[in-house]
């Protein structure tokens, strides 16, 4: 059992925990009095070590200290947050002194002074633990296709700062309260944008072979987990559903972007080879069953590349002068361009 359940408020600090034993010492030593605030899960908040049965008249009073933001119970930072924007959007994360966030290389679009930027194997959610824990962490990044390190934002300044997130392509970013959504989330890999430091950027494995070999995403989708906010990215209009027990929704299987561990995840054929080849959907979609939350994309970002490569010259695709006289003579505009 955990004995050291007790915190000090110590000149605008945190101190602890420490155990009962612990904290009598200390004020028989003179350094707490009555009027010192304490606190320990259960109660309100902090509380004159004077006003709590047990350790009330263990010494004289004085002045009150400086009060620091009780402490946290949960795993990971309690981050504040703003989405701006239509179509290309970014989020403001707000932090205070002593909070962070992590995010992919390459996501940040701005940062305010004060705010300290560095990088970190794995995803930081074990950086309490040996290195094992920070092997075991980045090894889970490789395998789900991403970098071995991400990069921490933390405040380091006296008062609250913002840093910005930028989606990498255009649609929507999906803020996901992980403590309001049971603690764990299913994203496809490319999902994840940033979070508050402490949401641990897992795998999940595919455990029917279909879905893993013409699921789309492989055998590995990132599994999220934690008590804080994580963004998700999506491309094109945002689209969610909650299935409820039993019921099926069938989905092109680049269209999903996150579910609920509770959702069933199968992959179903078509059906006739004339609608496989020439219907235009590909020979498989997803059929999900709930009960349970899902998250859609109307514009998965692998279309939208296989769209511009195919306009591209490398693709196969001709410059049409979109409506000049020398897009209209093609043979004439093919001088002048260079093809």
């Amino acid at each position: 059992m955990n004995t050291k359940i007790w915190y000090v408020a110590e000149n605008g600090k945190t101190i602890g925990p420490m155990s009962e034993e612990e904290l009598r010492q200390e004020f028989e030593s003179g350094r707490y009095l009555a009027s010192t605030l304490v606190f320990k899960q259960g109660m309100s908040g902090w509380t004159a070590a004077g006003e709590v049965p047990g350790l009330a008249g263990i010494a004289t009073a004085s002045a009150a200290p400086a009060v620091p933001p009780p402490p946290k119970t949960g795993r990971a930072d309690e981050i504040d947050y703003g989405l701006f924007g239509d179509e290309m959007q970014y989020v403001v994360v707000e932090l205070d002194p002593g909070e962070s966030a992590v995010a992919e290389a390459g996501a940040m679009m701005y940062m305010e002074d004060g705010i300290q930027m560095d990088t970190i194997f794995g995803d930081g959610s074990s950086s309490g633990g040996g290195l094992m824990d920070k092997l075991l962490s980045a090894g889970k990044r490789v395998v789900t296709g991403e970098s071995l390190f991400m990069t921490v934002f933390e405040n380091r300044g006296t008062g609250k700062r913002h840093v910005a997130f930028a989606a990498p392509y255009p649609g929507k970013i999906i803020p996901m309260d992980l403590a309001k959504l049971g603690g764990t989330l299913i994203c496809q890999k490319d999902a994840f944008l940033c979070a508050a430091k402490g949401v641990s950027i897992g795998i999940a494995f595919q455990k029917k072979i279909g879905v893993a070999l013409f699921g789309g995403e492989g055998f590995i989708m990132e599994k999220l987990e934690g008590d804080g906010i994580a963004f998700a990215n999506a491309g094109g209009t945002i689209v969610e559903k909650e299935l409820g027990p039993g019921e099926t929704l069938r989905v092109d299987t680049g269209c999903i972007v996150a579910l609920m561990p509770t959702v069933g995840y199968d992959i179903q054929f078509v059906g006739g080879i004339k609608s496989a080849l020439f219907g235009g959907e590909g020979f498989f979609f997803a059929t999900l069953t709930g009960p349970g939350h899902v998250w859609l994309q109307s514009l998965p970002f692998s279309r939208l590349a296989g769209r511009i490569w195919q306009a591209a010259p490398q693709g196969g695709g001709k410059d049409k002068g979109e409506g000049s006289i020398l897009g209209q003579l093609s043979g004439i505009g093919g001088i002048f361009d260079g093809s």
